[in-house]
């Protein structure tokens, strides 16, 4: 079993980087990259050579290429003491003509140096002439002559930058400025609390995040900043945010307490002082944040009342997963047993007309059917939010999933009742109860208990109809959401989790079957 369950690991592995892979290919090579730019309000106003140099800094924020703008590698000259200050806006000055003909002696040789380096390097060089205005030569709106090098990332060169990133640990090397002494300190009493409440930490200065290990109130009341899960920013859906984040973080009004800041100051605020991290020189921008901070970890975000997206999803989906189990197995059985009985036909019934209508049509059917006639929320309120609003998207969720466990479960038990094993147990002298328990029942509900693991992991990713009908915050609309915006760290960041479920349900999967029946071995034996 443990070698089965290593290969089939490193195999999993192997088939989650292939689906990236396939997916990164789609995105950033079939698909037409101006896409983005569809619902861009900024795109619409932009003119002239500053729209074309938007389309580029765009297309390097969306991941689809590199792009180095001219200016910036003046900068970096200056910065290396190659460019003197009193020097450098002459040599930023680029000439009219795209060939460089009118360029100024000092800015003529930094181009020439420019191209050099980024054409050696793989990179396409574009000069974009400028756009200027009648008699008077003036640069049109945008019009200014540019200057820039860029070129496209290779499928591996993005995986593995992709994968790398991955996983981030913080430590003390982290903050590149001078912060003083580095070092990680632990402590017993939170000062959040006051340093009056029993709740052990672990601090850190020179890392990203202030708190590196913390206990608090919280379901699992025990949280860490250590390790960091990055599957991509997204650029649009929640800008600037990563994926992980979008999908975990609470959701709805701001969720206040009394908090102590590290200068002493006590007041009811929501801000998260756990999630503190580095911003370098935030102390010296405004006296605002001198009045609670005493170092640069400045940055938190605030607690919210709702849970995440995750949260909501899970919650609707695990309790429409019991609610499946706990009522269409027992059904199943029945309906086995009863076989052309009226029960059966009923159960059949049932099964042919969720089986048959749309799932669209059925889950507006349950909204006005529960909305009207038995006063149900129909759309969820997380200003006011009560249990009844999770009734109806859970009931709309666990009948199609009711219906299709009962069809397999009959199909596999009446197969199980005609087999030649069981008529050998009944001449053997054997009960019609332990034919059913011992041989029966334990045959027909190994398939079923194979699809155990992806139903509870999938409640995770929630139901995108569902959720949109129901307008649940969950994270099921996540992924169309960010497929309609072009954003592209969504799309590969939920794809990503979306394959790690798969093969984690699946390996979890065989496991159970082997538990269930010690006839299915996984370990291979020499004959």
């Amino acid at each position: 079993m443990t070698k089965y369950l290593i290969n089939r690991i490193i195999r999993s592995l192997i088939s989650v980087v292939i689906v990236v892979g396939v997916i990164m290919t789609m995105i950033y090579s079939m698909l037409d990259k101006r896409s983005i730019f569809a619902t861009d309000p900024v795109f619409t106003k932009q003119k002239s050579n500053a729209k074309e140099i938007y389309m580029m800094q765009q297309w390097e924020q969306f991941g689809y290429l590199d792009y180095i703008a001219y200016a910036d590698y003046l900068l970096e000259e200056q910065k290396a003491g190659n460019i003197a200050q009193e020097d450098f806006k002459r040599v930023a000055k680029l000439g009219n003509k795209e060939d460089g003909s009118d360029d100024n002696e000092l800015t003529a040789k930094y181009v020439k140096q420019f191209i050099e380096k980024y054409e050696k390097e793989g990179y396409k060089i574009v000069r974009l002439e400028g756009d200027t205005q009648g008699r008077s030569k003036r640069y049109k709106d945008g019009g200014e002559p540019r200057l820039y090098a860029y070129r496209d990332i290779p499928v591996t060169q993005r995986l593995v930058k992709y994968f790398g990133n991955l996983f981030k640990v913080d430590n003390i090397h982290n903050v590149k400025e001078d912060i003083g002494e580095r070092k990680l300190t632990f402590t017993l009493y939170d000062p959040v609390y006051g340093g009056e409440k029993f709740s052990p930490a672990i601090m850190g200065n020179g890392t990203t995040h202030k708190y590196l290990l913390y206990f608090d109130s919280s379901f699992p009341y025990v949280h860490q900043n250590l390790l960091t899960i990055n599957l991509g920013k997204s650029y649009s859906v929640n800008k600037g945010i990563d994926v992980f984040n979008t999908m975990t973080d609470s959701q709805g009004s701001f969720k206040s307490s009394m908090i102590t800041y590290p200068t002493g100051v006590q007041e009811e605020s929501a801000d998260d002082l756990h999630s503190a991290t580095y911003v370098a020189d935030s102390l010296n921008i405004g006296t605002f944040k001198q009045k609670y901070f005493v170092d640069d970890y400045t940055s938190v975000i605030t607690r919210k009342e709702g849970m995440s997206k995750m949260g909501y999803s899970f919650v609707i989906g695990i309790i429409a997963v019991m609610l499946t189990y706990v009522i269409a197995i027992p059904l199943g059985i029945l309906m086995a047993l009863r076989k052309d009985k009226f029960l059966d036909k009923l159960g059949t019934c049932y099964i042919v007309f969720i089986t048959a209508v749309p799932s669209l049509a059925y889950i507006f059917m349950f909204k006005a059917v529960g909305g009207n006639l038995f006063k149900l929320p129909t759309t969820f309120n997380m200003e006011n939010p009560t249990w009844l609003m999770y009734i109806l998207p859970i009931i709309s969720l666990a009948l199609p999933a009711i219906a299709n466990q009962m069809k397999w479960l009959r199909r596999y038990m009446i197969d199980q009742m005609n087999s030649d094993y069981v008529k050998f147990a009944r001449s053997g002298g054997l009960s019609e109860g332990e034919i059913f328990s011992k041989h029966i029942l334990k045959n027909a509900i190994i398939p079923i208990v194979h699809g155990v693991p992806s139903s509870v992991l999938f409640a995770m990713t929630g139901a995108i109809i569902t959720e949109r009908v129901y307008v649940v915050p969950g994270a099921g609309n996540l992924l169309t959401t960010a497929i309609n915006a072009y954003d592209n760290g969504v799309i590969v960041g939920v794809a990503l989790f979306y394959a790690i479920l798969t093969v984690t349900s699946i390996i979890l999967g065989d496991v159970l079957m082997s538990v269930m029946d010690p006839r299915i071995s996984f370990t291979t034996k020499a004959r």
